[in-house]
């Protein structure tokens, strides 16, 4: 017996059903960009080695998919010379898909330089991929909605990346908190503690507090060599409590003799003025516990969180001062964000936020009662494209309960009805699926009774 077809762990098959509801998701995302001024690009799946390498940090370098090389990659490899299995991989494999849309599009800023208009701002909505351990809301295949502002250091990119956030959850009517920290906070946090060189470990390590706690947190910190008199000067950090101006004091006063630091709470100070004098309908917070583990954030970081589902981040972002600069473009200051469409999806579908028609492919549907019939049909269907309605005949002649049960489960809002007394007197019989009522219309003005009824 043959075995069964299978898709790999961690991605999906999208049907009409998801696909409306995923269109639905792209286009909201979309139209905010439009409103902003980002324009949209799109890059290769697959990057060269040497692009994504290095830049995510040695756990998120570890989850890249690696691409063997074409043909019969293993045929030079000389396995007795070939000390470990990451030397065997660098000589078979050359090219990775990409781990997120913001490296390849540093990438793409670099070698498009001369033909872009700095500041340039731009979107794309792609697939990324990622070797992780596939669970409820994380796929190693999804997409990501990205928004970057590249050539600029004014915190105003800031603010608008906030602005469309917000725009977007509330198009949605999506409840969530905007939660923002500052790299230089965190510099600032682990020069005052005694331990600047352990920078890194201390973001990777805060960065899973809302995953496994506080206390793996700090045990995970001894490991990496982070003493108890420094992790006493981290704790409460953590667990500050506070309004947002409260928080910012705090660190004002913490980080008094750290120049990287001060320069971060000047940094989120205006931003939260900023935010204050633009009415944000959504909520925002100052989250110092968040870290963002990417090693090439700098300044500003944002995560979203849904507020009435239960799920891990739906976007996130930040500032990244010289990402160009591993392709040698210097001194080039970007921010940008990511919206998760898969996640935001899940949301969606779990607080039931999905207009009713998108799941209907045809808003018509004409019944098949012959040949003739259909016929008949044929030019009022040609009509009704034209003017943007959008319609379907039944491609076989059958039994109208046969025809209604099809438009019942395919969300068709009405049906029309041509028979021979219809056709006799150049009229429709037009039926509205959701209250029942039926009427019969003349030929020439069926549009306009349709345009009432949708």
């Amino acid at each position: 017996m043959a075995q069964a077809p299978s898709i790999p762990k961690g991605t999906r098959d999208f049907g009409c059903v998801e696909m409306a509801r995923r269109n639905y998701i792209f286009d909201t995302i979309k139209g905010v960009f439009g409103l902003f001024g980002y324009q949209q690009i799109e890059t290769p799946a697959m990057e060269n080695l040497s692009t994504l390498l290095g830049k995510y940090g040695d756990e998120g370098d570890k989850l890249i998919y690696r691409i063997l090389n074409s043909g019969d990659a293993f045929a030079s490899v000389d396995f007795s010379a070939a000390p470990s299995s990451a030397a065997i991989t660098s000589k078979v494999c050359e090219k990775g898909l990409r781990y997120d849309l913001t490296v390849p599009f540093a990438r793409f800023v670099t070698q498009h330089q001369n033909d872009i208009t700095f500041p340039f701002k731009r979107f794309q909505i792609q697939p990324v991929w990622r070797a992780d351990r596939p669970q409820k809301g994380r796929y190693r295949e999804f997409y990501q909605c990205d928004a970057d502002v590249i050539g600029s250091a004014s915190l105003l990119n800031e603010l608008e990346l906030v602005q469309i956030v917000d725009m977007v959850f509330c198009r949605f009517g999506i409840n969530v908190c905007i939660k923002i920290n500052n790299r230089k906070l965190l510099a600032g946090i682990a020069e005052v503690a005694g331990v600047p060189d352990r920078m890194m470990d201390i973001t990777v390590a805060i960065d899973k507090i809302d995953k496994i706690g506080l206390d793996a947190v700090k045990a995970e910190l001894r490991e990496k060599g982070v003493g108890d008199d420094a992790i006493a000067v981290i704790e409460p950090v953590l667990t500050l409590s506070g309004s947002n101006s409260e928080k910012i004091e705090f660190m004002r006063t913490l980080l008094a003799g750290s120049e990287v630091g001060l320069k971060g709470v000047k940094e989120i100070s205006q931003l939260f003025s900023l935010i204050g004098a633009a009415g944000i309908r959504q909520k925002v917070e100052l989250d110092l516990s968040l870290a963002r583990g990417l090693n090439y954030y700098t300044g500003a970081i944002f995560e979203v969180k849904a507020l009435d589902f239960e799920i891990g981040s739906i976007c996130g972002g930040g500032r990244y001062d010289d990402l160009t600069g591993i392709f040698g473009l210097k001194n080039v200051s970007g921010v940008g964000i990511s919206f998760g469409a898969d996640r935001i999806y899940d949301v969606l579908l779990g607080l039931e936020k999905y207009p009713a028609a998108l799941l209907s492919g045809a808003s018509v549907l004409f019944t098949n009662m012959g040949d003739k019939e259909a016929e008949y049909c044929l030019d009022a269907m040609a009509r009704l494209r034209r003017e943007g309605i959008g319609c379907v005949l039944y491609p076989d002649a059958a039994k109208l309960k046969k025809q209604f049960d099809y438009a019942n489960r395919g969300n068709i809002a009405v049906v029309i009805v041509a028979g021979e007394s219809e056709m006799a007197e150049g009229k429709f019989t037009v039926k509205n699926m959701a209250t029942g009522e039926q009427l019969t219309v003349a030929k020439e003005d069926l549009f306009h009774c349709l345009a009432d009824i949708l």
